[in-house]
Order: structure tokens, then C-alpha cells, then sequence
């Protein structure tokens, strides 16, 4: 009998790079999204296998999977500041009804969740790099807020339903990530940039371009996810890639890699913009024995070959705001 996994939030970004990961790994993947953010095209491509099969579901409405699950990776959520601005209480919902909705369904199944929050969780941080042991920085009434909050409290309640109902959970903490099937307007600062770029724009860095980001390539996070899934370890972990780099100095790279005539453009800095972010993976080295392997400078390559295939209205298809995440 092969395994089940349930994968929500699985037509976006980190959801189908993580459907593409279980097939390949021998497991029968029910994949769920509502389609708010997700796009069915990152997708499409297992619909023909018997091992796949998709719910258009909002995961903040009562779930319902027939048959065994062996695990639940809980990735619904707008991740994009865009996204999450323009629709707050969906945001908010999903962080917290969709959360005990998916822990309610692992616990019904006796199955294993890993549910997906966010260095975000830390704010504007005033200890760097980041540990897990940082309790964060975070506004919760200011514009991030509604998914800061979200997070923070989906680590409480799957910490809850650990500690009450001896549920098996796993938390992940994702920081920046990037490559294939990202969203090229969703005004994040890598698809935004490339956007610009393919558009013959001036790239848009805000503030004086100083605060850092790190940048981790998707196939290695996911890696890091599936390690920690299959692990025994039920406490926040970071993953992410320690290669800090501040946006003024990406922004630059982006330009060498797209070879364009553009240059930098500097807008105010929005409000509550961590000024730095930069994982420490001590704990993912020694638990998981989990590293980043793909260089920036690769994954930039990979990710930007995978933009030029798309169509050119897709390029043209300006975001109407920008953010340095």
C-alpha cells in the first residue's frame, strides 16, 4: 500500500514543487487549493497520473478526504505581501481555521502534519541571525500583521494539539525562497525584479537598498521539508540559506544575469520592511543533516530561464505595488 499524502495549498509555488516531490518519491498525492493565489498550470502536468488527484477546496471549510492519510503539509496561504494586503481576513482565516482544520483531519486520521510558517514569524528582528529559541519582533496591528499573526498563531495551536492530543507535528519556518513557478507579478522582490527586466524597466529597490535578505533555491527547501517531515523532531525549525545578501546588491546581480540597459530606481521603504533576515540552520544541519546545495547564482539562472518561457503578456503584466520580500 502506497502512503497518502494530503498537500494544501498545492496549485501554488512551494505546493507543487512539494507534489512533484512525493510522486517521485512513490506516494499517492491528494492535492487541495482553493485557487485564490494558486494557479492549476503549476499542476497540470499530474493530472493524468493514478497516483494524484485534486479537491477544489477552501481549507478554512470542513475538510473532508475519504480513506487513510499517512500526512498533511499545510501550505494554504497568500505568501506574497500583495496578496495578503488585499485580502487580510482570508489571510487570518486560514492561518487559524484552516490550521485547526487541518490539524482536526491529521488528528481524525492518526496522521503526521508539517504545517509551513515563516521567518516572518520574527518580525523586524533584533537578534541576527535568527534562531528558533527568538521569540521575534512583530507589529501585530501594523500592515504585516495579518499574516504575521497568522503564523505565529498556527505554531501555537499545532504546539497545542501536539502537547493535548500527542498529535504528530512538525513545524517549518521558511525564509526567502525562490525559482520555477513563482509568480512573476506578484511584486515579490525576485519576480519583480525580472519582471522590470524583462519589461525594460528600472528595477525598484526600496529604502536605500541596505536591508538583507537570504535566498534559498526551492529544490532546497524542499529537500529540507521532506527530511523534517520524516523526522522526529516536533519543534520549530528554519529552513532557509544562511547567503545574506542586501536587495540593493541583488538587485545588481539580476542585472548582470538579464544583461538589460536598466538601472536602480529607489522608492520610500514600506512600513515595518524587516531590515534584516538571515537564517541560523544549526539546528536543520544537526537534526536533518540539511544544507543548501544550489548557489545563488545558479538558481538565478534556472529561475530566469523559467520566466523567459512564459508568455509575453505575463510580462507585461505590471503588479500594481512592490515589496522587498
Amino acid at each position: 500500500m502506497k502512503k497518502r499524502v494530503l498537500i494544501t495549498g498545492a496549485a501554488g509555488f512551494l505546493g507543487s514543487h512539494l507534489c512533484d516531490r512525493f510522486i517521485k518519491e512513490g506516494y499517492e498525492v491528494i492535492a487541495m487549493d482553493n485557487l485564490i493565489t494558486g494557479d492549476l498550470r503549476n499542476i497540470e502536468h499530474l493530472f493524468p497520473l493514478k497516483e494524484f488527484e485534486f479537491y477544489h477546496h477552501d481549507v478554512t471549510k470542513f475538510i473532508h478526504v475519504p480513506g487513510k492519510l499517512d500526512y498533511i503539509l499545510h501550505f494554504a496561504s497568500p505568501a506574497s505581501p500583495i496578496d495578503y494586503l488585499k485580502i487580510p481576513i482570508q489571510t487570518l482565516k486560514v492561518g487559524a481555521m484552516g490550521t485547526h482544520n487541518c490539524l482536526g483531519l491529521a488528528r481524525s486520521k492518526g496522521a503526521r502534519i508539517l504545517v509551513a510558517s515563516t521567518s516572518e514569524v520574527y518580525g523586524d528582528p533584533q537578534v541576527h541571525p535568527q534562531p528558533e529559541e527568538y521569540w521575534g519582533n512583530v507589529n501585530p496591528v501594523g500592515p504585516r500583521g495579518v499574516y504575521d499573526e497568522a503564523k505565529r498563531y498556527m505554531e501555537s495551536i499545532t504546539m497545542a494539539y501536539h502537547n493535548f492530543h500527542g498529535l504528530e507535528t512538525r513545524i517549518i519556518r521558511i525564509f526567502n525562497t525562490y525559482g520555477p513557478r513563482m509568480r512573476l507579478n506578484d511584486g515579490r522582490a525576485l519576480p519583480a525584479f525580472i519582471g522590470q527586466a524583462l519589461r525594460g524597466e528600472d528595477l525598484t529597490v526600496f529604502g536605500d537598498g541596505s536591508q538583507t535578505r537570504s535566498f534559498c533555491y526551492v529544490d532546497d527547501l524542499v529537500e529540507g521539508i521532506y527530511r523534517l517531515l520524516l523526522s522526529d523532531y516536533h519543534l520549530p525549525v528554519n529552513i532557509g540559506n544562511p547567503d545574506e545578501i542586501s536587495l540593493k546588491d541583488f538587485a545588481e546581480e539580476v542585472l548582470k544575469l538579464t544583461g538589460g540597459n536598466v538601472k536602480i530606481s529607489y522608492q520610500p521603504l514600506p512600513a515595518d520592511d524587516p531590515k534584516q533576515r538571515q537564517p541560523d540552520i544549526t539546528k536543520a544541519k544537526a537534526i536533518l543533516d540539511w544544507e543548501p546545495k544550489v548557489a545563488r547564482a545558479e538558481g538565478l539562472r534556472r529561475t530566469y530561464d523559467y520566466f523567459k518561457t512564459l508568455p509575453q503578456e505575463e510580462w507585461a503584466r505590471k503588479p500594481k505595488e512592490f515589496t522587498s520580500r
